[in-house]
């Protein structure tokens, strides 16, 4: 039935996630189409594909930010259904609700959906509304500095400063006080007007209570065609730098299993408020002393910590998605075992975090039990400025938390990479840090490590 149809699937992303998407796509039987920018005509995932479709220059608004082009590469080539990866056009309602109308499958929830969760504060309120736990926090969209300071008096401060738009923590910001709040303020509207499209309507923000020893923890759902909501698990994602995460893992070691069950059923009460379909995950923060959550934001796409879920439970979260939006309601088994540690490995300095790319010279991958490599480059390949930097995810399964740390100790060491700077030494910085290893951590982490 999935090969009668999907048959052809178009992947409107690049680098390791695309790579990730073709094998599956081809382990299902069914075609694989790249589509690729000028800067990535060399990179792996444009040569694995069966086909695959220059769209235009390495400026993503030239080439996979293109609706036109991505929909003129899937005419091209017979593409039946469209894979948006993460990121870029993944939760774009408008490309989602452009490619059904072009008669061909979109592998992801219904547009509407991703309209309702796709501005924080509508989210927010749909969610306690629905009886799902928030933080203290704006109900409307506050527009100037001088209504910031009137609703952060009220809500209490510390509070946190975010674009009800965007995500990957762009422009968000704390405040302690007053004067914390306008340099924040400021910072999320020019996140705003930058990224969410603000710029001529006036920024949205949303400030909420700021929980200040928080742990990010992240619940991972499947809706089904027939309405049901499965959770498969959570993710613990509180190693961050500039809100972004890192590293990630599951089981979380900050969470009690009353207060798992919590979440996960606090999950699935907001994958059907939406009436989500295919996978998705639910972000909250943990206040790791009192041992409660509230609800972030719903990311209606896969995520770049994904492997995490698939070694703990065996599952294909990629096949998954393709299975939903082709109709079937799969019988899963969900039963997580042993743990699972995701390591983002980054084209950065492990000091400070910037940026660095260049040509790779040198990129020999780990290997070895419970090892599992995404990478989007290999040798000879250049990680250019022009998208995020993220190179390859390092995962690590194992029977339990101690043995997937040792075994991250011997893949982070093994992993070597010459050419742009890279992360790995703060990986390993990391792995000896008694603060993680005694999974006794939280979102502030990094920030010790590099004050």
């Amino acid at each position: 039935m999935l090969t009668e149809t999907l048959g052809t699937v178009l992947i409107a992303n690049r680098g390791e996630i695309a790579r990730r998407i073709i094998r599956t796509v081809r382990r299902l039987g069914l075609r694989a189409v790249a589509v690729y920018s000028e800067a990535d005509a060399d990179l792996p995932f444009v040569l694995e594909a069966d086909e695959a479709v220059p769209i235009g220059p390495a400026n993503p608004a030239q080439s996979y930010l293109d609706v036109e082009k991505v929909l003129a590469a899937a005419r091209q080539t017979g593409a039946t259904a469209i894979h948006p990866g993460y990121g870029f056009l993944a939760e774009n309602a408008a490309f989602a609700r452009a490619v059904i109308a072009a008669g061909l499958t979109w592998i992801g929830p219904a547009p509407e959906s991703i309209d309702q969760m796709g501005d924080k504060i509508n989210a927010r309120n749909l969610m306690e509304l629905a009886g799902v736990p928030v933080a203290t926090g704006t109900r409307e969209a506050v527009g100037e500095l001088s209504e910031a300071v009137l609703r952060a008096k009220e809500i209490g401060y510390p509070v946190m400063v975010k674009t009800a738009g965007g995500g990957g923590g762009i422009g968000m910001g704390v405040a302690h006080d007053e004067a914390g709040l306008a340099k924040a303020f400021e910072q999320a509207c020019r996140a705003a007007a930058r990224f969410a499209g603000d710029a001529l309507a006036g920024p949205s923000i949303l400030l909420e209570r700021f929980i200040e020893r928080a742990r990010h923890v992240e619940v991972q759902i499947l809706g089904l065609p027939d309405g049901t909501v499965l959770a498969l698990g959570e993710r613990d994602c509180s190693v961050q730098r500039r809100h972004q995460k890192v590293v990630e893992e599951s089981p979380s070691p900050g969470i009690s299993a009353e207060l798992r069950e919590r979440m996960l059923a606090a999950a699935v009460l907001a994958g059907e408020t939406v009436g989500f379909l295919g996978a998705g995950t639910v972000e909250c923060l943990v206040d790791a002393d009192k041992q409660d959550f509230v609800f972030l934001e719903m990311n209606t796409r896969l995520q770049v910590e994904h492997p995490v879920t698939e070694l703990v439970t065996g599952l294909d979260l990629v096949e998954l998605q393709l299975r939903v939006a082709a109709g079937e309601n799969p019988e899963i088994a969900i039963e997580p075992t042993g743990h699972a540690m995701e390591f983002r490995v980054y084209a950065e300095d492990p000091k400070r975090f910037f940026p660095g790319p260049g040509k790779i010279t040198v990129w020999t991958e780990p290997t070895g039990e419970g090892v599992r490599v995404d990478s989007g480059y290999t040798r000879g390949n250049a990680v250019t400025p022009f998208y995020d930097p993220l190179m390859a995810k390092l995962c690590v399964y194992g029977d339990s938390r101690a043995q997937v740390l040792e075994r991250a100790r011997e893949a982070v060491a093994a992993f070597a990479i010459e050419g742009p700077k890279n992360n790995l030494p703060f990986c390993g910085e990391l792995l000896e840090n008694a603060e993680f290893v005694s999974g006794d951590y939280d979102t502030g982490l990094v920030g010790r490590m590099r004050p």
